[in-house]
């Protein structure tokens, strides 16, 4: 699906997940439904904030592979230029209101990876999988 690459977008992006996730039989409460919302949350967040071009949407893309017992998430955004660092760390104040998304992504998911994008646009999708 595609949303507004706006806080708005974001928040739709996560609830259509979590009620996507219950449709699959994974209930809100769930700890998958928990985690991968989570997940869609940040990488979503993380799409609007830094991943933003103006008048651009972004893409969430969310699969349950039964057979390989994981749940994946893609989200792309229209911006290659400012790529997720390869290891990401948490900001140096603690205090810092940003700057933990992808250290949660990271530590939530069972692998995650920065893919360019598969239909030759600009940009990149960002990839996490957790397994069921």
């Amino acid at each position: 699906m595609t949303f507004t690459a706006t806080p708005r977008g974001a928040r739709l992006a996560r609830r259509l997940a979590s009620h996507r996730l219950d449709a699959w039989g994974h209930p809100y409460e769930s700890d998958l439904n928990t985690t991968v919302t989570l997940i869609v949350a940040e990488l979503a967040a993380n799409a609007v904030t830094h991943g933003r071009v103006p008048g651009r949407d972004f893409r969430l893309g969310l699969w349950l592979d039964p057979a390989a017992g994981l749940v994946r998430v893609e989200v792309t955004d229209t911006r290659g230029d400012r790529m997720p660092p390869e290891s990401p760390s948490l900001p140096s104040e603690p205090d810092a209101e940003t700057g933990r998304g992808l250290c949660l992504v990271v530590a939530l998911a069972s692998r995650w990876a920065v893919v360019p994008r598969t239909d030759g646009g600009p940009g990149k999708t960002v990839r996490a999988e957790v397994y069921v």
